[in-house]
C-alpha cells in the first residue's frame, strides 16, 4: 500500500493530547451517578439535552461511517447520504412518539418494555439474545474493521495491538463510569470529530477546485483500468464492458425504482422501517434518550442530533467523492490485480477513500488530529455498544437466571459483560478482515432481521389489541422468512463487473430494501391475525404502555410493592422498580460517610470503586415520600408549555430544512 505510515512529533502530540482530554472527561464523569443501578445504566436520568444530542450522534457515527460512507461516496456519489438525512425524521419520531411511551412505562431496556407490554418472558429473552448477537457480529465488527484499517494505513501499527488499545480504552470508560461517562466522552469526541472532519473537507475542496469542479470531475472520473473484456473475441458471445464509470445519478438522492444500489421505493419505505428499528427500538440509541432529565430534554436532544445529521453529507460523503477524483486509479480500481496490490482486496478499494485523503492531504499535526477523529469515532461507538449490551444482559437475561440477585451483584455482572465482549471482539478480528464490503453487508443484514422487530414495536405502541402470542409468533415468522433470504442470497458469490449474475431472479431483482418492506408487511399481517384469534390483556393493564395511554399510569399506588435492597429501591417487580435517580441517596450518603470509618483493605476499596459499589452499602433507607417522588420522576412525561411550543417549532423547522436538502438533490 503506497502510503507513508510515519507520523512526526506534532501528530503524536495531538494524539496524546486527545487521549488526555477524553480520559480526564471520562474520569470526571465517572464520579457522578455512581452507586446505583439507575446511575450506571441510565446516568441517573439527569443528562442535559446537549450531551444527549451529541451522544445520539456520536453513537451512530462510528469509524464504520467514516470509512463506509466515504467509500460509498467514492463508488456511487451522494446517494448514500439519504441514510443520514432520512434519519432526521425518525429522530423526531423517537422524541415525540416512542420515548414518551418508554418513560411512561418506567423501563430500562427495550426487551423490558415488551415484557411489560405483553407479559411472558420469551419475547424479552429472544430480543435480548438477538440484540447481543447483532452488537457483536455487526456493530462491533464493522467499527473494529474500519478503525483497524485506518490505523494500519496511518501509522503501520500491528492491527491486533492497535485494536486492543482502543478496546481497552473503550472498556475502561464503560466499566468505570457507566452511561454518564459514555455520554460525556461522546460529547467531547463529537466536537473533535466535527472539527477534524470539517478541516479535511475544506482542504479537499481547495484541492479539487471547489464544489462545481468536484461534481464535474467526479462525473468524468474513470480509472485507466476501466475497460474489461469478457469472453472469446472470436465468439458471438463476446462482449465489451466498461466498469468503474460513475452513475449518471451520482448527484441524486432519489433514484429510479429499478436502480441497483438505492431504488426510491426502498429508500422511502424500506429504509424508514430499518431506521425506526435502529433509532426508536435499538437499546444503544434509546438508552441515550432515556438518560435525559425529562421529556423536554429528550426532544431537545433529538433535535440537536437531527441538525448534526446534516453533517455527514458534507464532511464524509463529499470527501469520499474527492478521493475518487484525486486517486481514481487506486481508490476506484476495478482490475482485481490492481486492487489486490493496493489494498489487499480483489473486490475493490473504495474503503480506503477517507484514509487516503487524510494521509495525502493533511499537513503535519492535522494528520494526527484526523487519526484522533477516527479513534474518537471508534471509541464512542464501542463505549455505547458495550454499555447498552451490558444493560441488556444484566437487566433482561441475568435477572431471569438469578431473579433474587442483589444490586451489587448486578453492578459487578454489568462490568464483567463488557470484559467478555472485549474478548469476543478480539477473537472476531481475523474474520472481519476478510469481509470487503462491510457497510453494505450490514445494511442488507439489517433489512433481513430488523423489520419484524420494528413491526412488533409499532403494533405494541399503537394497537392495544396486540397479544403476546401474536407478537411472538409474528417475530418467529419474520425471523424464518428473513433467514431464508439471508442464507439464500449469501450462498451465491458476488458477480464481478461484466459477468452474469448467478443468483435467481427472486434474489437478484428484489433489492434488500424492497425485501425489508415485504418482510415488514408479512410480520404485521401474521401478528394481527394471531392477535385477533387470541385473548388480549385487559386495558387496565396497559395504562402508560401505549401511545394512547401514556402518562395515565399511577405509580404511587404501587408503593406498597416496592422492596429495598441495601436501603434503596430494588429493581425486581414493580412497574416503578428501577432506581432512576440517586440524588436522594447521595445527599444522605454524604452526611453518613463523615460519621463512618471504613475498615476495608485497600484492594477491597479499589475493587468497590471500579465496580461502582463503594457507596451502596452506606445508603440509608429512603422514606415513603422519597420513594414516591422517585417513582413519579421515573414516569413523568409532563412538559412546560413554553418549552413544548419552542421544541415543536424547532421540530417543524428541522423537518422543513431536511425536506429542502432532499428536494434540492432529488
Amino acid at each position: 500500500m503506497s502510503t507513508n505510515p510515519d507520523l512526526d512529533w506534532a501528530d503524536a502530540l495531538v494524539i496524546v493530547g486527545y487521549f488526555v482530554i477524553v480520559i480526564v472527561a471520562g474520569i470526571v464523569a465517572s464520579c457522578r451517578n455512581r452507586g446505583s443501578i439507575g446511575g450506571y445504566f441510565l446516568a441517573g436520568r439527569s443528562m442535559h439535552w446537549i450531551p444527549v444530542g451529541a451522544s445520539l450522534f456520536a453513537s451512530n457515527i462510528g469509524s464504520g461511517h467514516f470509512v463506509g460512507l466515504a467509500g460509498s461516496g467514492a463508488a456511487g456519489g451522494i446517494g448514500i447520504a439519504i441514510f443520514e438525512l432520512t434519519a432526521i425524521f425518525i429522530l423526531l419520531i423517537l422524541g415525540w412518539i416512542f420515548v414518551p411511551v418508554y418513560i411512561s412505562s418506567g423501563v430500562y431496556t427495550m426487551p423490558e418494555y415488551l415484557k411489560k407490554r405483553f407479559g411472558g418472558r420469551r419475547i424479552r429473552i429472544y430480543l435480548s439474545i438477538l440484540a447481543l448477537l447483532l452488537y457483536v457480529f455487526t456493530k462491533i465488527s464493522a467499527d473494529l474493521y474500519s478503525g483497524a484499517l485506518f490505523i494500519k494505513m496511518a501509522i503501520g501499527m500491528n492491527i491486533y495491538l492497535a485494536t486492543l488499545i482502543l478496546l481497552a480504552v473503550a472498556a475502561l470508560f464503560t466499566i468505570g463510569g457507566g452511561l454518564t461517562a459514555v455520554i460525556w466522552t461522546d460529547f467531547v469526541q463529537t466536537i473533535i470529530m466535527i472539527i477534524g472532519a470539517f478541516t479535511l473537507m475544506i482542504i479537499g475542496f481547495v484541492k479539487v477546485g471547489g464544489y462545481e469542479s468536484l461534481v464535474n470531475n467526479y462525473l468524468n472520473s474513470e480509472p485507466n483500468t476501466t475497460r474489461i473484456y469478457w469472453g472469446d473475441t472470436n465468439s458471438s458471445m463476446y462482449k465489451y464492458v466498461k466498469c468503474g464509470i460513475p452513475s449518471k445519478y451520482s448527484m441524486h438522492l432519489l433514484r429510479p425504482y429499478d436502480d441497483s444500489s438505492l431504488p426510491w421505493p426502498g429508500v422511502i419505505f424500506g429504509l424508514a422501517i430499518s431506521s425506526i428499528w435502529y433509532w426508536c427500538t435499538d437499546q444503544v440509541i434509546v438508552q441515550r434518550a432515556l438518560a435525559a432529565k425529562n421529556l423536554s430534554h429528550v426532544k431537545g436532544g433529538t433535535i440537536l442530533a437531527g441538525y448534526l445529521k446534516f453533517l455527514p453529507l458534507f464532511i464524509i460523503v463529499f470527501p469520499g467523492m474527492m478521493a475518487r477524483v484525486l486517486f481514481v486509479d487506486t481508490v476506484n480500481c476495478v482490475d482485481p490485480d490492481v486492487c489486490e496490490d493496493f489494498c489487499q482486496s480483489r473486490s475493490g478499494c473504495t474503503n480506503t477513500a477517507f484514509p487516503m485523503l487524510v494521509l495525502k492531504l493533511m499537513p503535519s499535526g492535522l494528520k494526527g488530529l484526523m487519526l484522533a477523529v477516527m479513534m474518537s469515532a471508534l471509541i464512542s461507538s464501542l463505549t455505547s455498544i458495550f454499555n447498552s449490551a451490558s444493560t441488556i444482559f444484566t437487566i433482561d437475561i441475568w435477572r431471569r437466571i438469578r431473579p433474587r440477585s442483589s444490586d451489587i451483584e448486578l453492578m459487578i455482572v454489568g462490568r464483567l459483560v463488557v470484559i467478555c465482549l472485549v474478548a469476543i471482539s478480539v477473537v472476531w478480528i481475523p474474520i472481519i478482515q476478510n469481509i470487503p464490503t462491510m457497510f453494505h453487508y450490514i445494511q442488507a443484514v439489517t433489512s433481513y432481521l430488523a423489520p419484524p422487530v420494528c413491526a412488533i414495536f409499532i403494533l405494541a405502541v399503537f394497537w392495544h389489541r396486540t397479544t403476546e402470542q401474536g407478537a411472538f409468533f409474528g417475530l418467529m415468522l419474520g425471523l424464518v422468512v428473513g433467514m431464508i433470504r439471508f442464507i439464500w442470497e449469501f450462498s451465491y458469490p458476488n458477480a464481478p463487473c461484466g459477468e452474469d449474475d448467478p443468483r435467481p431472479a427472486i434474489i437478484a431483482n428484489v433489492h434488500y430494501l424492497h425485501f425489508g418492506i415485504i418482510l415488514f408487511v408479512i410480520t404485521i399481517i401474521g401478528t394481527i391475525i394471531i392477535s385477533i384469534l387470541t385473548k388480549p390483556k385487559d386495558t387496565s393493564e396497559l395504562q402508560g404502555m401505549t401511545f394512547w395511554t401514556k402518562g395515565m399510569n399511577m405509580p404511587f399506588k404501587k408503593m406498597t410493592k416496592l422492596k429495598t435492597v441495601s436501603g434503596h429501591v430494588s429493581a425486581h417487580e414493580s412497574t416503578t422498580t428501577m432506581d432512576y435517580s440517586s440524588s436522594a441517596q447521595e445527599s444522605k450518603t454524604s452526611v453518613n460517610e463523615t460519621d463512618e470509618t471504613s475498615n476495608d483493605k485497600w484492594y477491597t476499596v479499589a475493587f468497590k470503586w471500579i465496580c461502582g459499589i463503594e457507596k451502596m452499602d452506606k445508603v440509608p433507607e429512603m422514606t415513603e415520600e422519597e420513594k414516591r417522588r422517585l417513582a413519579l420522576k421515573a414516569t413523568d412525561i409532563s412538559e412546560k408549555k413554553k418549552w413544548r411550543i419552542t421544541l415543536n417549532v424547532n421540530a417543524i423547522l428541522l423537518i422543513s430544512l431536511a425536506a429542502f436538502v432532499i428536494g434540492f438533490y432529488h
